[in-house]
């Protein structure tokens, strides 16, 4: 009986213990507050309520974030920047910490009471920079209006056709690596003390130099050195129009860099001037006749460049003769452009760059290409007339005309058979003779009225029998368009 009066104390007794010790744990875990010493960044949080410790860290962190960062140039120190380390890009957290201090209302009473026991008092603040932000205030066009932009060095052409150099300069840029670093270094990695005053950060901007992207170096490794051809043309007998014409598309040559192996092609010279200078009225040719159209000229440049090109002994890539000579360059020595048709090119079969120079001066057309080819080495051009090509006659009816009689309203031109050769000279002999072209300007008839055309039964006659309606092709060379002569050919048409 003893013995089990004994046995009934000593099991009540554990059960009282387990009782006052799971109640003593859950009074221990079910406290509210932040574990006493709690230090976070330097902020004390300790025995505060979770929520009021949680307000208390964004409200300083908060404060770290709109501390502002005071800039200055190393050459100008006078010449501050003062931005907020949000607008940088800089953020503070201590995740862990929230972390840990959701871990002492979450999970069984055992972890909670684990997680309280060994909470830390010591807890670091995270940074994080997002660069972003950074680049995107200190971006090119800060660099730029505070340092200004790279100067190229330009090469320019004397009125002897020397080569001449003007250098370049740097312009300062941001050294991002050592800017970044330096922005790392100033911020705050913890929150500063109540009693303790709110200071700057000051940041010097660390700078490099940075080069022009065309230095003298670069342009004189591109084999530029002296005039190796020249080709000039005359404007005297040239309307206003047609200079201006011709002076545009000048213009859009000008200065142009052909690198070795590169092809010149005009049909985009030709697209740059009437979207740059616009193009005016004058003569364009069509069907081999002289006729008004918008662009009348522009083959007057084509053709000085091709003069001058083959004068430096290049390839001829692509060129058409025109329909019908012209008075600025001797026959078989033009080069004609019809825009979507015909086109002009030549290639840099030089082992260096070419430059293209352009000039409308004095009622003349002058082009010159500078590059570098061995000057015992010249070019000479010959065109010889193989065959003349009489006008035939074209008979249109007039009742103007009495019966029996002619008038001569146009008269006929004879056509020719060109031969182009270049003839290779070294040291002054001549060593290669190579034709470069064989061109035909047809012959242009002569157009005769009569009263009737069974009159002229036996003579020849291009097509005045026909009553075809089917439309040539209307091709536009020396120039862009002919708009009265299609609508006038058009309205034909209908009629």
């Amino acid at each position: 009986m003893r013995k089990l009066h004994l046995s009934f104390i000593i099991i009540s007794l554990i059960f009282l213990t387990v009782v006052v010790l799971f109640g003593g744990i859950q009074l221990y875990t079910s406290k509210n507050t932040v574990p006493g010493g709690t230090v976070v960044g330097n902020l004390d949080l300790g025995g505060y309520s979770q929520a009021h410790a949680v307000q208390m860290l964004d409200k300083e962190l908060s404060a770290l974030s709109n501390g502002r960062v005071v800039f200055t140039l190393q050459e100008n120190k006078e010449t501050t920047f003062s931005y907020t380390w949000n607008e940088l890009g800089v953020s503070w957290d201590a995740p862990e910490f929230r972390a840990a201090l959701l871990a002492l209302s979450s999970g069984n009473l055992w972890d909670r009471a684990v997680a309280r026991k060994n909470f830390p008092e010591n807890w670091s603040l995270q940074v994080a920079l997002d660069q972003n932000k950074l680049i995107k205030i200190f971006s090119p066009a800060w660099e730029t209006e505070h340092f200004g932009d790279p100067v190229n060095a330009v090469r320019s052409l004397g009125q002897d056709d020397s080569i001449r150099y003007l250098p370049g300069y740097p312009a300062q840029r941001i050294q991002w690596a050592a800017f970044i670093a330096l922005i790392r270094e100033a911020i705050p990695n913890q929150i500063a003390a109540p009693d303790e005053p709110v200071s700057k950060s000051k940041i010097i901007i660390p700078v490099i130099l940075q080069q022009p992207s065309i230095t003298i170096e670069s342009l004189k490794r591109e084999g530029i050195h002296r005039k190796i051809s020249q080709f000039t043309t005359s404007l005297l007998a040239s309307s206003e129009g047609r200079v201006h014409n011709v002076d545009a598309a000048a213009r859009s040559i000008d200065g142009l860099i052909l690198p070795p192996d590169g092809i010149f092609d005009y049909a985009s010279i030709v697209e740059a001037a009437e979207h740059d200078y616009g193009f005016r009225e004058a003569p364009v040719i069509v069907n081999g006749k002289l006729v008004p159209g918008v662009g009348g000229g522009i083959c007057q440049v084509s053709s000085t460049l091709y003069n001058a090109a083959i004068r430096a002994g290049l390839e001829i890539v692509e060129r058409r003769n025109h329909s019908l000579p012209v008075s600025y360059v001797p026959r078989g020595q033009d080069a004609t452009f019809a825009k979507g048709y015909i086109n002009f090119q030549f290639k840099n079969t030089t082992d260096h760059h070419l430059l293209i120079s352009a000039r409308v001066q004095n009622g003349q057309l002058t082009i010159k290409l500078f590059g570098n080819t061995p000057e015992n080495i010249y070019y000479d051009i010959e065109s010889i007339t193989k065959e003349v090509l009489p006008a035939s006659n074209k008979y249109v009816v007039s009742s103007a005309v009495p019966s029996g009689s002619q008038e001569i309203i146009l008269e006929g031109k004879p056509g020719y058979v060109v031969e182009t050769y270049r003839i290779k000279k070294v040291n002054g002999k001549s060593l290669k003779r190579t034709r470069l072209s064989r061109d035909t300007y047809p012959a242009q008839p002569a157009v005769i009225a009569v009263h009737d055309l069974s009159e002229n039964e036996g003579e020849t006659n291009s097509g005045s029998r026909t009553n075809s309606r089917k439309p040539p092709q209307i091709i536009v060379e020396d120039g862009v368009d002919a708009p009265t002569f299609r609508a006038i050919y058009e309205r034909e048409l209908g009629d």
